[in-house]
C-alpha cells in the first residue's frame, strides 16, 4: 500500500512540476496558455506509468 501511495505522490509531483514549467518564482511572468496536446499526452503517460507501477507493487506485496 505504501508503494502505491508513493507512486501516486510521485505522479502528482511530476504533474505539478510539469504544469508549472518547473520555474521557481513566476510572479511577473505572463500567464501561459493551456497545455499543448503533446504535454497532455506526456502527462497522461506519466500517470498511466505511475498507476501501473503502483498496481504492480501492490500485487507483489500481496504475494509476499
Amino acid at each position: 500500500m505504501r508503494a502505491g501511495r508513493a507512486a501516486a505522490a510521485l505522479a502528482v509531483t511530476a504533474l505539478l512540476l510539469t504544469a508549472c514549467g518547473g520555474h521557481g518564482d513566476a510572479g511577473n511572468a505572463p500567464a501561459s496558455p493551456g497545455p499543448a496536446s503533446t504535454d497532455v499526452a506526456r502527462l497522461q503517460k506519466l500517470v498511466d506509468g505511475a498507476e501501473s507501477a503502483a498496481s504492480s507493487a501492490e500485487s507483489d506485496m500481496a504475494r509476499d
